[in-house]
């Protein structure tokens, strides 16, 4: 399991603690540092220290403060594990749920499965399912990512939601994109779905994630979140690759469109200068984007997502005719 950590000194205990509740002697934590500058250095050090009393522990310290993707792929390069799978450095997980996911995996024999995960809100409790029907069964992952107009596995991007078996480590499928702030998870979501061969979704509840954290970046109107439209780019320009690439691009496209369009409709979080930096990528963004997707998915969107996603795409239209 990889974990960073990044000033998280009032959920780590909790965290680590929970590690401690789900260790076998055969199970591996990495716990990566990445560059904290409030205890929680500290904090790591001494929970490696008792952890490695009953599981295989490794502490990575990062000189530089890379970001999420960066911290998770340095887990990966160390990982040793025929299983591996994550979670953030201030979520935790119920007692015994890691053996259980080891389980599931190894019985069913699929490159990755999927879980529900429990979203913790101050002290409200909520249950988030994977989009799949089918429970405990072997999926073939690209029939997952459609219907386009619907929600599917694709938009269900939490990488700690789930496990995966070393042999996609192996093929290049586990790492993020280096450097990603937000959305790191969309890009390797859809890589995985496109290039894995097999999947499955368990009913299994143990992974608690922490909304609302002050420090959190979908928290902060800073420009660090204008790294999704360098993620969706990224998915649109992979899947446009792809032998599927009729079908599949008008789900990137939607989704890439509907992200936007909430973005823009929560202008109020963002700093001034960063929500005209917003309307300005999202603009060049939808030039971008492949042009017949583009203009059937904003005639099948509703009204209030569409009318504002063809105003930044006039706005374009404009600025070539007075270039």
């Amino acid at each position: 399991m990889i974990v960073p950590f990044y000033n998280v000194q009032q959920y780590a205990p909790e965290t680590l603690r929970s590690l401690r509740r789900n260790a076998r002697s055969d199970f591996e934590f990495i716990l990566v540092d990445d560059k904290s500058t409030d205890e929680t250095p500290a904090i790591l050090e001494r929970a490696a220290e008792e952890l490695s009393d009953i599981a295989q522990v490794r502490h990575i310290r990062h000189e530089k403060n890379g970001g999420l993707a960066t911290a998770r792929n340095t887990g990966l390069d160390a990982a040793s594990g025929e299983y591996l799978t994550f979670l953030d450095g201030d979520d935790w997980l119920a007692p015994g749920y890691f053996a259980e996911l080891v389980s599931s995996i190894e019985e069913l024999g699929c490159d990755f499965v999927r879980t529900d995960h429990v979203q913790a809100t101050a002290r409200a409790r909520t249950v988030h399912r994977a989009p799949v029907g089918l429970r405990g069964q072997v999926l073939n992952p690209r029939e997952a990512i459609l219907p386009a107009d619907r929600t599917t596995s694709v938009d269900y991007a939490y990488a700690w939601a789930g496990a995966y078996h070393r042999r996609l480590l192996d093929k290049g499928l586990l790492h993020f994109t280096d450097g990603l702030r937000t959305a790191e998870d969309r890009p390797w979501i859809w890589k995985l779905h496109r290039e894995a061969e097999s999947f499955a979704v368990v009913s299994l509840l143990g992974v608690f994630y922490r909304r609302g954290v002050a420090s959190s970046l979908t928290q902060i109107g800073d420009a660090r979140q204008l790294d999704f439209i360098r993620a969706f780019d990224q998915v649109v320009e992979e899947t446009a690759t792809d032998p599927d690439a009729d079908k599949l691009l008008p789900k990137a496209v939607r989704t890439y469109c509907a992200i936007i369009a909430h973005h823009l409709a929560d202008e109020s979080k963002w700093e001034p200068a960063v929500a005209k930096q917003l309307r300005a990528m999202s603009a060049a963004a939808i030039k971008r984007m492949p042009q017949e997707a583009l203009g059937d998915v904003l005639d099948t969107m509703d009204f209030s997502r569409s009318s504002k996603l063809r105003r930044l795409r006039r706005r374009v239209t404009t600025a070539k005719a007075a270039a």
